[in-house]
């Protein structure tokens, strides 16, 4: 059976689809079926918010005080799903803090500005800047909007930003360090926080 809520290092991840429109070089899901705590994050059939509230009224989150959407998809490609699970988790547990990992292309993926939608209902957006300029994001994302993708990311960020919610842009230690400096500048540049994340750790 595959993993809807998954723990990875203590931490609490929401695995809500499968479907993402990169195909990233380094991405986790390359490395096996599971990370974490989890057995299997592929899914046979993309999960209902039924079954997306089951798993949630199955699990423990007295301890819980932060959770994170990411899992083997990207989020925003199941928007509605999202966006319900978002609300549902703040009504059984007002406190929690929700983070989204997301490559920042929701407005591309569904045709409208998003980042005030999710911003309501989504404490922290973490979003994967991986390069530096179009070209170089397109090469390494393998996205199914070149030429469009990075700046519609950069975009994205910067209308998270705008809506007072703590925004950050990661990339993955495997770009050179002047990129990585780089990536730093265009982060700050937006008004969001600056992290490297490890291949190595999947973070």
């Amino acid at each position: 059976m595959t993993d809807i809520i998954y723990t990875l290092e203590g931490g609490t991840y929401f695995n809500i689809t499968n479907k993402c429109p990169c195909n990233c070089a380094f991405c986790i899901r390359s490395k096996g079926d599971a990370v974490g705590e989890a057995k299997r994050l592929w899914f046979d059939k993309e999960p209902s918010f039924d079954e997306i509230k089951n798993a949630i009224d199955s699990y423990d989150f007295s301890r819980v005080e932060t959770a994170v959407f990411c899992g083997y998809g990207e989020p925003t490609n199941a928007f509605d799903n999202l966006i319900k699970t978002a609300k549902y988790v703040k009504n059984i547990k007002p406190d929690i803090k929700l983070r989204l990992n997301t490559n920042g292309l929701s407005d591309l993926i569904n045709g409208r500005p998003t980042a005030k939608e999710i911003c309501g209902v989504i404490d922290i957006i973490s979003v994967s800047l991986n390069e530096t300029d179009s070209e170089k994001y397109d090469k390494i994302t393998r996205n199914i909007f070149p030429g469009k993708a990075f700046d519609a990311m950069l975009k994205f960020t910067a209308d998270c930003v705008k809506e007072g919610n703590e925004v950050r842009m990661t990339v993955v230690d495997v770009i050179p360090k002047e990129e990585i400096e780089k990536s730093r500048k265009i982060c700050e540049g937006l008004g969001a926080k600056f992290i490297v994340r490890s291949f190595e750790r999947g973070r």
